[in-house]
């Protein structure tokens, strides 16, 4: 580990595992926003909330992601937390993505060969190379994506790594406060693939109009509260939560090419929440997940 990998050794094993993986079929383009976690902020999970905002603005999300390896809440626990169901296989992810424009592919379920690495991850408990390779292994295949990395020393890396494997445009970001999201307490760092070519850029709340907030005020102590935090920000309600979920939201839609520009997506992505999409789509995941098997 001390050594750090090679973009050659990381796409060498991204490479492996989504030829190993189950894969997702689905028509249309699809955006992944996930973090490779670790950063330790126990802040609610924005990725999620953000990833239901992008649905709501008709963009397909296609989630990978997992239980929390480090954070107070991964994505696959605030998913339960909310009552949906994770462990959908390739149909059943396929469906939820036609029907409600949100599909959760569980780490665990969809990299069979992964689940011997989950123990001694946990037990480890730190950083591995296991967390880079998550977000590079989408098994619907996302060209677009959003990947929030709590080291910044991986981040370049990574924008190149998701170049060799064929992603069209994609967002890596880096908190000023070590967060792995574009964050609100002052700039954050991000690398921008787009066709093949990496270009480095710094991003600010200012820059979309939006006020500064610290770590503190995003945060959320397990997975009931985190879980309550989503369904608060998708039913309108205001304050840095929203706040960081539309910057994040925004990010998404800029890789999909649904927008031009940051701030055009701050704007669709409040329009997603306010007119009541965004809710809707997340309470039918719900619904339609539960009734799958």
């Amino acid at each position: 580990r001390m050594k750090g990998e090679t973009v050659d050794e990381i796409t060498g094993m991204a490479q492996v595992m989504r030829e190993k993986s189950l894969h997702v079929k689905v028509d249309g383009a699809l955006v992944d926003t996930c973090g490779t976690g670790g950063d330790a902020s126990g802040t609610f999970n924005i990725s999620t909330t953000a990833a239901f905002v992008v649905a709501g603005a008709g963009v397909k999300v296609a989630k990978h992601g997992n239980r929390a390896m480090s954070g107070a809440c991964g994505s696959a626990d605030v998913l339960e937390g909310i009552g949906g169901k994770i462990d959908l296989g390739p149909e059943g992810v396929e469906r939820c993505l036609d029907e409600t424009g949100f599909g959760f592919m569980f780490a665990q379920t969809f990299h069979p060969s992964m689940r011997f690495a989950a123990g001694p991850r946990r037990e480890i408990g730190i950083r591995t190379v296991f967390n880079i390779l998550g977000p590079l292994t989408n098994p619907a295949g996302a060209k677009s994506q959003v990947i929030g990395v709590a080291d910044p020393s991986m981040a370049e890396k990574m924008a190149q790594v998701l170049a060799r494997l064929g992603s069209t445009h994609a967002l890596v970001v880096h908190g000023g406060d070590g967060l792995d999201e574009i964050s609100l307490d002052g700039p954050t760092r991000v690398w921008e693939m787009q066709n093949g070519t990496v270009s480095e850029m710094s991003v600010s709340p200012d820059d979309v109009g939006m006020e500064t907030s610290p770590m503190s005020a995003i945060q959320a102590h397990g997975v009931e509260e985190s879980a309550r935090i989503l369904r608060d920000v998708l039913a309108g309600k205001t304050g840095p939560a929203r706040d960081i979920v539309l910057i994040n939201a925004a990010a998404a839609l800029l890789a999909a090419d649904r927008v031009s520009s940051l701030a055009e997506g701050v704007g669709v992505a409040a329009e997603a929440i306010d007119s009541g999409k965004a809710l809707a789509g997340m309470e039918s995941f719900v619904k339609l997940s539960q009734s799958l098997e």
